[in-house]
Parts: structure tokens; C-alpha cells; sequence
């Protein structure tokens, strides 16, 4: 297992991070997976050993019922490398007060998912989303309120766009506030969006990059081909659909040479997809999930999986997307701020 800094901070995380959204099978994440404690434990003990350094999880996932999984599993003895990420935004609960990014609702959210992981402190405690109707100033003179206080060590965003990330590092250099260190962000073969934005403000700002499904939902796990019936037990046969294909045949392009490149390697198709993340700019650590040992094992073997050159030609020319959306900005004045280093993430955009 290798390990990167995580954004400007001296915090070192794994290149694989253990996801957690498939434990406790309740509510909205039902679908999703049904893991146990026990089979918990096995998986975060399979995961700690390969050298996983990060579990993440979310307040949201099941209710709460995945923290309190992660709790009852680490409970008290954690081993002191393991870090523990998680995340607060989303309703858990029916009154008004219940969800958001408000002093009340993020301190309050905190305090549970302490009690629920069973620990006195919070190693990375993530926003899981922007929050239109609180005053950023609000929310990030919480956030700092907890890292003060020790509850919190870092903090990162989830699902930012590029505005309301920088505009969020704007006040808390303003207001002279604790400054998210990473964003989590799905990024993947099949959805490259976050190259126009999201990846050149990391290596701009200084962030450390989470990517979340990012094997796109089990899509790009080398199970799913073109004309065949998705297999059994897939997230997508049990009708979850995040993140949205918007194009079929694209989807199928990818996986056609992701498989083609596994079978010549004698690897899975999840390992490429995997390897080809790690390799791009700015990513930190992939957060990887499953249900069984056997997931997870694959995916893990993707950190010391390297691809040559030829095959990432092959992958990014498959992959590329087939033009800018509208709502996206071009990228011909970010070389002023990027090095040569990083001019491959950018050339599909400058040349169009």
C-alpha cells in the first residue's frame, strides 16, 4: 500500500480508502448492501491489514446505523493509524432543524457520530453537499468550532462545485477559519467532468482528492458487457442508478478496453479502471466499497497495479469526453497556474 498527503496537510492517507456505505442495509441504502458487524469486522480487518489506513463513512448511510457498525467494530481499540472520515448534511431526522449545514445541525450531527463511532474524535469530518440557505460564514465558524475543540482533526467538502469550493476557501481565509484540506468527488473512466474544474482547483489550492464509486456503481468493474443482462446481486439490477450514464455507447467503449487490457494483464477489469484513477493528477485515494471479501481483495491488488503508457492511450481515448458542456468553463488560461506535470489532465481541453 503507498501512501499520499492528503491535500496541504501533513495527514497521510492510503491510496485505497475503505467505504462503508454498504453496512447496515437501512433505509434509502438498502439496496445498496446489507453488511453485518461481523462481516464488518472481517472486511475493515481485511482492509487494515493490506495497509488501509482510512475508513469512510456518512452519518446518512443507513441511518446512522454504518457508523454505529464501525463503532461497535473499533470500538475502544482502535489501532492508532486507522483513521476514521465521515460526513454530515443530509436529513436524520422529520424536524426542521434536522439536516443542513447550520451551527446547530452540524455540531449536534457531530456529537452523534461520535457516540456512534464510539470515539473522541473525528479524523476527517466532511460536508456532504452544499447548503444554499446557510451563510457559509455560519457553517464554517462550526466546523472550526469543533476542530477548536477538539472533536474534529480536518475537514473536507463532498460534492462541491468549483464555485462553492473556492468561494468557501475565500472565507475561511477571510475570516482566518480552519480551510478544508480534500474534497471527495465522483471521478471516474465513465464521468470525467471533474478534469474541467475540480481537478485543476485541487493542484491550484491545494486539496487533497477522495473519489467516490469510482468503478461508477460496479459499472466499470469488468461484470457489465455490452448486450448482457447485468449479473446478479449488482447494484444496478436492484434499481440504483447513481451515478447517471448519459451515454450508452460511450459506457460500452470504455468497458470494451478496460476488459481488453485485464485479460492481457490476467487482472479484473475493476483493478485498470482502479489503476487508471490513481495515475491521475491531483487523486488521493480511491474510496472502494463492497459486500464481499472477494470485492474487496480485487480492488485492493489495483494500488500496486501500474499501467504503461500505451494502455492509458488507450483508455483516455476511449474515455474522453466528446465535448465541453455548456455550463463548464474552458481551460485555456489554467496552464498559468499548473506545471508541465500536469498538462495531460488539460490537453483533451485546450486542444478543442
Amino acid at each position: 500500500m503507498k501512501y499520499r498527503l492528503l491535500g496541504r496537510s501533513g495527514l497521510k492517507v492510503s491510496t485505497i480508502t475503505m467505504g462503508t456505505m454498504t453496512f447496515g442495509g437501512q433505509g434509502k441504502f438498502a439496496s445498496v448492501g446489507n453488511t453485518g458487524v461481523e462481516e464488518a469486522r472481517r472486511l475493515i480487518d481485511l482492509c487494515i491489514d493490506a495497509g488501509v489506513n482510512l475508513i469512510d463513512t456518512a452519518d446518512v448511510y443507513s441511518d446512522g446505523r454504518s457508523e454505529e457498525i464501525i463503532g461497535e467494530v473499533l470500538g475502544g481499540k482502535r489501532p492508532k493509524d486507522v483513521l476514521i472520515a465521515t460526513k454530515a448534511r443530509f436529513p436524520m431526522g422529520d424536524g426542521p432543524n434536522n439536516a443542513g449545514l447550520s451551527r446547530y445541525h452540524l455540531i449536534r450531527e457531530a456529537e452523534a457520530s461520535l457516540k456512534r463511532l464510539r470515539t473522541d474524535v473525528i479524523d476527517l469530518y466532511q460536508v456532504h453537499q452544499w447548503d444554499g440557505l446557510t451563510p457559509l460564514e455560519e457553517t464554517l465558524e462550526a466546523l472550526d468550532t469543533l476542530v477548536r475543540q477538539g472533536k474534529v482533526r480536518y475537514l473536507g467538502c463532498s460534492n462541491y462545485s468549483a464555485w462553492h469550493l473556492m468561494k468557501a476557501l475565500g472565507v475561511s481565509e477571510r475570516e482566518h477559519r480552519q480551510r478544508f484540506v480534500s474534497q471527495q468527488i465522483h471521478y471516474t473512466l465513465e464521468a470525467r467532468e471533474a478534469e474541467y474544474e475540480l481537478l485543476p482547483i485541487s493542484i491550484d489550492q491545494g486539496l487533497g482528492v477522495l473519489v467516490w464509486s469510482p468503478l461508477a456503481g460496479g459499472l466499470l468493474s469488468g461484470k457489465h458487457r455490452r448486450d448482457a443482462k447485468a449479473p446478479e446481486g449488482t447494484r444496478q439490477l436492484a434499481g440504483w442508478t447513481e451515478p447517471p450514464v448519459r451515454d450508452e455507447e460511450r459506457l460500452w467503449r470504455i468497458v470494451d478496453v478496460l476488459v481488453s487490457i485485464a485479460e492481457a494483464r490476467g487482472v479484473s477489469g475493476a483493478q485498470v479502471a482502479l489503476a487508471w484513477l490513481l495515475e491521475r493528477p491531483a487523486v488521493t485515494s480511491l474510496v472502494i466499497g463492497g459486500r464481499t471479501e472477494a470485492q474487496f481483495k480485487d480492488n485492493l491488488a489495483a494500488a500496486d497495479l501500474t499501467l504503461t503508457v500505451e494502455e492509458r492511450g488507450r483508455l483516455d481515448e476511449a474515455s474522453a469526453p466528446p465535448v465541453l458542456y455548456p455550463y463548464w468553463h474552458q481551460l485555456r488560461t489554467a496552464s498559468d497556474r499548473l506545471g508541465p506535470a500536469d498538462m495531460p489532465l488539460l490537453a483533451p481541453h485546450l486542444s478543442k
